[in-house]
């Protein structure tokens, strides 16, 4: 499990002050997007490698509203690894453990070039395998 600190900003949230649900798929982005730099993984050597992960699928669950100015963290895991995708199971949480928002997000390994798949790069495929 990856877990990536995550402050609510102004920005993040509509006139009430509770994040914009929208936004949790951003803050959802972010965490997978620092747990591959984490791994030593620069995506801008992927993108001049033709490689690129995008999602294809995401299934939402908003539990409580996070509000501005709070301090959370996404919890990350892969549940599934295929040739050419990846299954994240990633929640919002407090600092106690309280659920905010938990998404299943499918991501698809595609070769950017013509938005096809392609096979996840073994060393990427092991990083997780060995997290999991």
């Amino acid at each position: 499990m990856f877990r990536w600190p995550i402050t609510v900003y102004y920005e993040d949230t509509d006139a009430g002050g509770v994040v914009y649900h929208s936004n949790y798929l951003n803050f959802f982005e972010r965490a997978r997007t620092e747990w591959l730099k984490n791994m030593g993984v620069k995506q801008t050597q992927l993108l001049a490698d033709d490689i690129a992960f995008v999602v294809k699928n995401a299934e939402v669950d908003f539990k409580v509203a996070a509000r501005f100015e709070q301090d959370l963290y996404v919890e990350s895991e892969v549940t599934e690894i295929k040739k050419a995708s990846l299954v994240f199971s990633q929640r919002l949480v407090d600092d106690v453990g309280l659920v905010y928002c938990q998404a299943q997000i499918l991501v698809a390994c595609v070769a950017l070039s013509r938005m096809r798949p392609r096979a996840i790069p073994q060393n990427i495929v092991q990083e997780f395998n060995v997290g999991s």
